[in-house]
């Protein structure tokens, strides 16, 4: 038996070939893998279930993440996953594997931050599983929402000649981690030194509790806007554009100037010798949502606050480009975060 190393294939390739004989066997099974969710018909709406995993030392160091923040944290992730099928989350259940050196007092302040999401998001924690882990913490969590079928979107709806559009900023959660890094590693050598975190709340906070934008799944119920394809930005918007594009079967470009950067990151990243788009590209974790409209809605979105129009699907043969600042195309290359 030949041995292959999960390395060759990633996170998606893996996916793929795992799940590539699971026929969909059921006629309420409306989408199964492949979207940021699982789509079931159940009476007049659409179930949607999503499920992500943190697992310590790769989603997560608690060497500065307060289990508070993780707690909530691991709620919102998955709760994004349910806006970007422009659903409404309803429940989660979570389950935790820990190794003996969390006490209660520790698992207490991880779902005091569970509880905090749940209040925010008004979505009800219904069940979950616990066991013991040989080392470290694991934290499962599903979130069910749920959404008219005529409502639902798809990553596979885009079309050539829709408009680009992006919520929030991007880059600020990567530039984040980055901060909390270097101040990691000084402490590592030093602990004897205060954290310098030079007032930047804001790119810390991106980092350690990001928000859902469930504010926007009720923007566009009110202003009758219906994205023709979304996502969430979870590996940076350089990959989530390629997902969206390789389902829907299009070509993208992306304009610099469209992309949204917060001020703080702008700063943070020329002050680390970064590209601000890189980071906002290819960083990740913003939890922002990448949708696209017909153009024929283009006035819808200009009236509603905190989105962006960053480019234009074009079609398959164009590939995904970037339109510089300069006037220079490039090549967009998705090198988001990578699980294996």
């Amino acid at each position: 038996m030949t041995r292959t190393d999960v390395n060759e294939y990633g996170e998606f390739g893996l996916i793929e070939h795992l799940t590539r004989d699971f026929p969909l066997r059921q006629p309420s099974t409306l989408r199964g893998v492949g979207d940021d969710a699982a789509v079931v018909l159940n009476g007049p709406l659409a179930t949607v279930v999503s499920t992500d995993m943190l697992v310590e030392g790769i989603h997560f160091d608690l060497a500065y993440t307060p289990l508070k923040h993780l707690g909530y944290k691991s709620v919102v992730v998955n709760l994004s996953d349910i806006c970007a099928m422009n659903a409404i989350p309803r429940q989660i259940t979570v389950s935790i594997a820990l190794s003996n050196r969390f006490s209660v007092e520790a698992l207490d302040e991880l779902y005091d931050g569970i509880r905090t999401a749940c209040r925010h998001y008004g979505v009800d924690l219904v069940g979950g599983d616990t066991t013991s882990s040989p080392r470290g913490l694991i934290i499962s969590v599903t979130a069910i929402g749920a959404v008219e079928p005529d409502r639902l979107v798809y990553r596979s709806g885009a079309r050539a000649g829709d408009l680009i559009c992006i919520t929030g900023d991007l880059g600020g959660a990567y530039l984040g981690l980055q901060l909390l890094e270097r101040e990691k590693r000084i402490w590592q050598e030093n602990p004897d030194v205060q954290p310098e975190f030079d007032n930047q709340q804001y790119i810390i906070g991106r980092q350690l509790k990001p928000e859902a934008r469930t504010d926007m799944i009720e923007a566009f119920r009110k202003a009758d806007l219906q994205p023709t394809a979304m996502i969430d930005i979870s590996d940076g918007l350089a990959s989530e554009i390629f997902h969206i594009c390789k389902q829907s079967r299009v070509g993208a470009l992306i304009e610099e100037s469209g992309v949204p950067i917060h001020p703080d990151s702008q700063m943070q990243a020329l002050h680390f010798k970064l590209d601000p788009i890189t980071c906002a590209l290819s960083g990740g974790e913003d939890y922002e949502l990448l949708f696209t409209i017909d153009p024929k809605d283009v006035d819808k979105v200009k009236y509603l606050p905190d989105i962006y129009i960053a480019g234009e699907i074009l079609d398959a043969k164009d590939g995904v480009k970037l339109n510089t600042k300069g006037g220079n195309l490039h090549e967009l290359k998705a090198q988001g975060w990578k699980h294996f």
